[in-house]
């Protein structure tokens, strides 16, 4: 049995506000050939479809058009929604979509209704398990006992159990979007975890021959069969060094796994540069990146005026500009003690001073009088 594990596509994201669909499309192309060429039995697609409950008319697009061509190539669909989807409009039309081939996953009660697969070995059933916000389920699970994320899950995973003993299936897939003790979080995940509480052991799958996890954005092993595919694409600067892709998964007769990667295309790359604006705009070691997403981080003494704009002269894809000054060294107060005993236009002279790395000058002294002073008589007025 062959299958085809992906998850986090987050269709209709930006980064940054730059435009992904572009890569998101060359993602699927991708994901469809892959499909074809490595006549994969079923695709599982682990949450996190879109990025938002109500995507934008063309990431829907995108979708309905992806879910067509894998079906084209023969393989069925597993999808379950992720925490960034809307899990009633998702599954809309999913008894439909059965009969098609693409077994759409949003409601927690029908986590236990297995897709059945098969090849020459026998029977392999197929749980996704969409994501269980303990609050937003609690209707439809009434009988769950207290215990945030992990009760819930606990409650889904051994009801799937009681069906896989029932029906006598030795080999056994689940599809679940959830933060699993061990995975190594990136800084563009939605956080669902408050003190903890949101995290699962990883033991509470064991048993199952393939475990096919969403939600962490960076490709992860918790166990041969335990996996995080990871997003197909980078969503923020702290994945610049990720090997996305897809896993491809071969069950043998017994249910044990042999997972490969299979990369993903690059769209662009992702990188953090940093320096002096003057060695950035003309600095042969920077032209490796002048095609790449960039997130640059001044060094300047002083900040430069007008630096995005110079900067894109050479950086077109310049999406995140920060200031570090060298040699500069926090002083360790709090706000408090910053503001103690000074007026309010001291206060917006350090405001300026700490922003530039430079003292204030007479004219933006005089600026910032100005401003106190026509503030000050329009409150007047409005009293």
């Amino acid at each position: 049995m062959r299958l085809l594990h992906t998850s986090d596509w987050h269709l209709g994201r930006t980064l940054h506000r730059a435009d992904l669909r572009a890569a998101q499309e060359m993602f699927l192309d991708h994901l469809v050939s892959v499909a074809r060429a490595e006549q994969v039995d079923a695709v599982l697609v682990a949450g996190d479809i879109y990025d938002r409950a109500i995507p934008p008319v063309d990431a829907v697009q995108l979708c309905e058009d992806a879910l067509l061509r894998l079906r084209d190539t023969g393989a069925r669909v597993v999808l379950i929604s992720g925490n960034h989807d809307s899990a009633r409009r998702l599954g809309f039309g999913g008894k439909l979509f059965d009969v098609a081939g693409v077994h759409l996953r949003t409601r927690p009660a029908d986590a236990a209704t297995p897709i059945l697969l098969s090849d020459r070995h026998g029977p392999v059933a197929v749980y996704g398990i969409p994501y269980l916000e303990p609050a937003a389920v609690r209707n439809e699970l009434p009988d769950v006992a207290s215990g945030g994320h992990a009760g819930v899950l606990t409650h889904a995973v051994n009801a799937i159990n009681s069906d896989a003993r029932r029906r006598e299936v030795g080999r056994t897939v689940v599809v679940s979007h959830s933060w699993v003790t061990g995975g190594s979080v990136c800084e563009s995940e939605r956080d669902i975890s408050l003190g903890g509480a949101g995290l699962v052991p990883s033991t509470l799958f064991d048993g199952f021959s393939y475990v096919a996890l969403g939600h962490l954005h960076g490709r992860q092993e918790l166990a041969e069969n335990i996996r995080y595919s990871g997003s197909p694409l980078p969503y923020s600067f702290s994945e610049s060094g990720h090997r996305k892709g897809s896993w491809l998964v071969e069950l043998d007769a017994a249910g044990h796994v042999r997972a490969e990667l299979i990369p993903a295309p690059v769209f662009k790359q992702l990188n953090v540069v940093s320096g002096t604006l003057p060695d950035l705009l003309t600095s042969p070691a920077y032209a490796r990146y002048e095609n790449d997403f960039v997130s640059v981080v001044l060094t300047d003494p002083v900040r430069p005026e007008g630096a995005m704009d110079a900067l894109r002269t050479r950086f077109p894809h310049i999406l995140v500009l920060a200031y570090e000054p060298s040699g500069a060294a926090p002083d360790g107060l709090g706000y408090r003690a910053r503001v103690a005993g000074r007026d309010d236009l001291a206060v917006a002279e350090e405001f300026v001073r700490h922003v530039r790395n430079a003292p204030v000058t007479e004219g933006e002294r005089a600026l910032l009088r100005s401003a106190f002073a026509a503030a000050g008589g329009r409150a007047d007025e409005d009293c």
